[in-house]
């Protein structure tokens, strides 16, 4: 029987998705409402995902010290007040400050619940639970652009951070109440030590082009997100709640392409990621030339199926290469991967928002390109060691650690 704490647990784990994607139908209105423009109005996207990714670094050695129930419990009350301080407010330089707190706040909540498990189970029941993350993870994308359409056209676009201040302080009065420390023994926090393991894994090529290319991945989902708004909104002319259903059909698509993977594990690791970045290329190459004198939703909708299905399919394969390239540091890897991708996808991202003027299909479908190309070359340019280990496949891993689970979970 799955325990109270268990289900809180998994259901803080996409926060970081809802944190993000659920004001992405409002991004024209806040860019209206705010008088901004809309590359101002995107940073707010980018401001969380480097402050979420660059806290991420700091906060498995941290609540390893702290422990994970005191710093989960005050994050979920600042995340809360940072949203209504945002809902309330038409600073946008408020709003930038926010968000950083948003990023900050949501590592420690994510972090804290994802150490939870470890702390609680071993063996069989601790693979079932980490094999359910990328799936529950993968709901945020989803569920939260749909919602946040809904929510823009009821309400206006303060209503998202309404929500997201609501949904923070009613889990961070369930921990009160039901909540406790997970952690058994706290280890001393020794920066010198996290520093020198993080230094020799980015020193490892493999390692370091595998995080690279799930940044670049990654950076085409969101980089569909700081735009769709105004292509779907300004351009095509439909409703708010349009563009959260193609936000939901954009999740849908990473999803369809992440469970492909998971079939095809036993595949030639290189091989089938070349396949799917020469589907990518193709993809540009038929649809570029196609969106300049004609566009429609459908070829919207076109680009992000093939586009984001084969970015799903590269992202879960390089994720699995990377969390076991290092089974001894497996926690450190955990925290280096999401926080170095994290920042690279921001940079990326922001970096071709700001290049390259998305005012059309045919511009997205340029900047998508400069991404595949990059994580082509990435992909032939690395040798990949770690993927003729037998220990690559994550269905073959076995926990080496004995202790025994807790029951009250």
């Amino acid at each position: 029987m799955i325990g109270t704490n268990t289900i809180v647990a998994l259901g803080l784990i996409p926060l970081s998705g809802f944190a993000m994607d659920i004001f992405i139908p409002s991004l024209p209105d806040m860019a209206e409402k705010l008088q901004a423009a809309p590359s101002a109005i995107q940073l707010t996207l980018s401001l969380f995902i480097i402050s979420y990714g660059i806290s991420q670094l700091l906060v498995g050695g941290l609540i390893d010290t702290f422990g994970r129930y005191w710093p989960n419990l005050v994050s979920l009350l600042v995340f809360s007040a940072a949203s209504f301080v945002i809902a309330y407010s038409s600073d946008l330089q408020v709003i930038y400050a926010m968000r950083i707190v948003h990023g900050l706040t949501v590592a420690v909540i994510v972090v804290s619940k994802r150490s939870f498990f470890i702390d609680m189970f071993t063996g069989e029941r601790l693979k079932k639970y980490t094999s359910l993350f990328s799936v529950i993870w993968a709901i945020a994308p989803i569920v939260a652009p749909f919602l946040g359409g809904f929510f823009q056209t009821s309400w206006g676009w303060s209503s998202n951070f309404i929500f997201l201040g609501c949904f923070g302080l009613c889990f961070f009065f369930i921990e009160l109440l039901i909540g406790g420390e997970s952690l058994k023994e706290a280890q001393p926090f020794n920066a010198r030590v996290i520093l020198n393991t993080y230094g020799s894994m980015v020193r490892t090529p493999d390692f370091t082009s595998g995080m690279i290319i799930l940044g670049l991945t990654y950076a085409m989902v969101l980089l569909y997100g700081m735009c769709s708004p105004f292509l779907i909104e300004n351009q095509l002319h439909l409703d708010a709640t349009v563009t959260g259903y193609c936000s939901l059909f954009s999740g849908v698509s990473v999803m369809i392409g992440s469970s492909l993977s998971r079939m095809m594990i036993q595949r030639p690791f290189l091989r089938k990621l070349l396949l799917a970045c020469g589907l990518q290329l193709v993809t540009v190459a038929v649809l570029i030339p196609l969106t300049i004198y004609y566009h429609s939703l459908w070829t919207l909708l076109l680009y992000v199926f093939l586009l984001h299905s084969a970015g799903g399919f590269i992202f879960n394969n390089l994720m699995s290469y990377c969390l076991i390239r290092f089974p001894q540091y497996a926690g450190k890897a955990s925290g280096l991967v999401g926080g170095g991708f994290g920042i690279i996808t921001s940079v990326f991202s922001s970096l071709l928002v700001n290049t390259v003027n998305i005012t059309n299909q045919a511009m997205l479908g340029i900047a998508y390109t400069v991404l595949a190309i990059l994580i082509l070359l990435l992909l032939v340019k690395t040798k990949w060691k770690g993927a003729e280990r037998p220990a690559f496949n994550p269905a073959l891993q076995t926990n080496t650690n004995h202790k025994s689970p807790t029951t009250n979970s």
